[in-house]
């Protein structure tokens, strides 16, 4: 059994303003019409008292008894009414009657109230009466009762003409109001059908279209989850490409080696092949971490924790753990700088990644074509900057393809410049100074020999001790 549909957000702001605002209009008509009908009848009320009145001012008292002193003619013009029918009596202390209707009872007065209003049925009819007691100077009882049509026309007109302009206002503030919501949720229904109609390799930002800070905070909010995203996507993508692209090299290579010791059969041959396999297996796993790195240093766009780090320390050890490899080639490997503290706001591993990866590419294509390689590590403080540069004395690249040597994966006119690509390095390198607030930048040696790569770090102070 299936669910019922929720409602839509207008339906339900709709019933949220309308059903309260109804209700409110139904209390508020129904006190309006109890106090139109009360102010109305105490009208009426108050014309019966004043033809009681008028009837008493006229009883007299003529040999020791009670008369009305009107003609039948006066006394229907005092009682005359267009639209209702008015019945009396006027009654002795002793209940003889002294004029009117003899079965028209007195109205019992609560208290001593001078005169009293009450409902009763006479003739089988509803009528509305006003009893009313005299004690000077004569004492006697006059009761007065009308019949009640003009009340009720009265009545049912003065509720009709009073709810009728709040039933039209209810209307006008519903379509307003209806209207008003609408307008205000269209934004909502353009956001879901810009989403709906989209493809799922769109990922381009939502136009911004609101008429409240809410849905423009809910587009901005749905915008930047867009662009992380974006961000995730490109990432994952670059890192497929640089796989397949870094890895087809050396996994060529190592299918060359295993069908080269496979088409011979000496020991020593496929002992080689081996060995050479290994060490191609090596550097595709070294390959492979470092494109992880990259994808992980993409990912890694907020939350980083820096903490302050002596760069003259981390230059020393990286230089003493790169030295053994550097003697083995013959490189002249060495750093200044280092005497001196130097304080960054760094992150150890990127910072180490930093340096291992200057000083790798440095060895693998910085000292080709000279007689005397020689490779400087270099740290100095200028002003609110501190710059650690790496600098070879090999072939070096043009100026206008320096910025192409930072970019993943370049195999390129720059990369043959070196007689190989340079693969990752650098944009790991890239890529962790921007992740720590620095900022990367390439540029010849002195001379147009050789080349250098300078990242400059915001200085801090020395922690205190």
């Amino acid at each position: 059994m299936s669910s019922p549909r929720p409602p839509t957000l207008l339906q339900r702001l709709l019933r949220t303003v309308l059903l309260p605002l109804a209700l409110t209009w139904i209390a508020g008509s129904v006190v309006s019409f109890a106090v139109a009908q009360y102010f109305a009848q105490g009208a009426f009320d108050r014309s019966l008292l004043d033809d009681a009145y008028l009837l008493a001012a006229h009883v007299r008292e003529v040999d020791g008894r009670l008369q009305l002193d009107l003609t039948p003619g006066e006394l229907n013009t005092v009682l005359y009414d267009q639209a209702e029918t008015v019945y009396f009596s006027i009654r002795a202390p002793d209940g003889k009657l002294v004029a009117g209707r003899p079965d028209l009872q007195v109205l019992v007065r609560p208290g001593r109230e001078p005169f009293t209003f009450a409902d009763l049925a006479y003739a089988g009819r509803l009528l509305r009466a006003v009893g009313f007691h005299n004690d000077s100077p004569l004492a006697f009882d006059v009761t007065v009762a009308e019949t009640t049509s003009s009340r009720d026309a009265t009545l049912r007109e003065l509720m009709f003409y009073s709810m009728l302009p709040q039933v039209a206002l209810l209307v006008l503030l519903a379509w307003w109001l209806r209207r008003s919501i609408r307008r205000d949720v269209q934004p909502l229904a353009t956001l879901r059908r810009a989403l709906e109609e989209r493809s799922s390799q769109d990922l381009a930002p939502v136009p911004p279209e609101a008429s409240t800070r809410d849905v423009q905070s809910l587009a901005a909010a749905i915008n930047g989850l867009l662009q992380r995203l974006e961000r995730s996507i490109r990432a994952q993508k670059e890192f497929a490409g640089n796989v397949a692209h870094e890895l087809r090299t050396p996994l060529a290579g190592i299918r060359a080696l295993a069908e080269y010791g496979l088409g011979h059969q000496e020991p020593a041959v496929w002992r080689t092949q081996l060995a050479a396999i290994a060490a191609s297996e090596a550097r595709a796993t070294s390959l492979v971490d470092r494109l992880l790195a990259v994808a992980v240093a993409s990912e890694a766009e907020s939350g980083l924790a820096l903490q302050p780090i002596a760069l003259d320390a981390v230059v020393r050890e990286v230089v003493l753990r790169f030295l053994r490899r550097a003697d083995a080639a013959g490189v002249d490997l060495g750093a200044l700088g280092i005497d001196t503290p130097v304080w960054v706001a760094a992150e150890p591993t990127l910072l180490d990644g930093i340096l291992g990866n200057l000083i790798d590419n440095a060895l693998r294509y910085g000292v080709s074509g000279t007689d005397t390689p020689a490779i400087t590590v270099a740290v100095e403080r200028r002003g609110d900057e501190v710059l650690l540069s790496v600098q070879d004395n090999g072939p070096g690249a043009p100026h206008e393809q320096q910025f192409e040597l930072a970019e993943r994966g370049t195999q390129g006119e720059a990369g043959q410049l070196l007689g190989k690509g340079v693969g990752l390095g650098l944009a790991l390198v890239a890529q962790y100074a921007r992740l720590m607030n620095g900022r990367m930048r390439l540029r010849s040696g002195e001379g147009g020999r050789g080349w250098v790569c300078e990242i400059a770090f915001p200085a801090i102070e020395p922690p205190a001790p």
